[in-house]
């Protein structure tokens, strides 16, 4: 997998996430469905979100 596509599923695994996160309380179910994307996607690279933004280099 060419780096641009690892790079491309690492952000929208870290945006479903935060999705996730923000709207857990207004949509538990689709926070759910958005963190198991989330989740799909960190596995198929073997990474954690944590990890992700690491590898992305837009942490604080």
């Amino acid at each position: 997998m060419p780096l641009d596509d690892r790079r491309d599923d690492l952000l929208v695994a870290v945006a479903l996430t935060e999705f996730s996160v923000n709207y857990e309380s207004a949509d538990p179910e689709l926070s759910r469905r958005a963190w198991q994307l989330a989740a799909d996607r960190l596995v198929d690279h073997d990474v954690g979100p944590a990890e992700a933004v690491d590898a992305l280099e837009i942490g604080e």
